[in-house]
């Protein structure tokens, strides 16, 4: 005869409700755990606990070696959008306001977002993997017995490298997007460079660009803390390597759309 209790557990509801909570655990696991490195990474920054090499080499890591990607996806992006307003603005008489409203667009928007997107897809889930094969290969338990923290070892050079590089690269992006409209719209239009150029300055303020600025350092410490916090806490072998990878990839686009929310409505509302 089945119990209620073995007739609950072969219910679709049980199997549903099981997978919710486990969810939910490995959120609050995974959340705590970026907390915990997060402060002990600060700890070991703001105590000036640094190797100038190993920064320098993550530096010349998260911002040259992703700088050619970052300008395609954000010039791309730029391109994209102003082929499809320019004319209509045009059109509509508002020709003389492109260059306004692409570069708010840039500055405010793209720039950061898709640089921080950009960052994601070919420096945060390498950071992971990289972190997550040395837990699974036992490389950070050989660095513990060392005597070593690898908090220090590991986190600091790439959270730092990402606080550092994240604003250089966006304000380098940025500019990158405004001209590439300025050329898609000269392009396209009958609105010349002169016009375009003249107008980008009419809307942008410091405090655009502060914003900017300090989104962006968010983003590049919130990449690089959640990609080496996902990696360090990967088990299982291959498998975990890349269920590692897989949750720092998804954990920072959805920390990267929060923070943006978050400023969107801090500053701009």
């Amino acid at each position: 005869m089945i119990t209620f209790r073995q007739y609950w557990r072969q219910s679709a509801t049980y199997k549903i409700f099981r997978v919710f909570f486990r969810q939910f655990i490995d959120f609050v696991t995974t959340f705590g755990a970026i907390v915990v490195n997060g402060a002990a990474t600060l700890k070991y920054i703001v105590s000036l606990q640094i190797k100038p090499k190993e920064l320098m080499d993550q530096c010349v890591r998260f911002g040259i070696s992703s700088l050619p990607i970052t300008l395609s996806i954000v010039g791309m992006t730029s391109i994209i959008v102003t082929s499809q307003v320019a004319s209509e603005m045009v059109k509509q008489g508002g020709g003389n306001f492109v260059g306004l409203l692409m570069s708010l667009l840039i500055v405010r928007e793209v720039g950061a977002v898709m640089s921080g997107f950009a960052i994601i897809s070919m420096i945060g889930s390498s950071l992971a993997s990289e972190i997550a094969t040395m837990r699974v290969t036992e490389q950070i338990d050989a660095i513990s017995v060392l005597k070593v923290d690898p908090i220090r070892y590991l986190f600091v050079p790439r959270v730092l490298s990402g606080l550092i590089m994240m604003p250089v690269i966006v304000v380098i992006a940025s500019a990158f997007g405004v001209i590439t409209g300025g050329i898609t719209t000269a392009m396209t239009t009958e609105l010349g460079y002169r016009a375009y150029f003249d107008s980008v300055w009419l809307g942008i303020y410091m405090k655009d660009l502060g914003v900017c600025l300090l989104k962006a350092f968010c983003f590049g410490g919130t990449i690089a803390l959640i990609s080496c916090s996902c990696g360090y806490q990967a088990s299982g072998g291959a498998k975990g390597v890349g269920l590692a990878t897989t949750k720092a990839v998804v954990w920072s686009f959805v920390a990267i759309v929060i923070w943006d929310l978050i400023f969107s409505i801090a500053f701009f509302f």
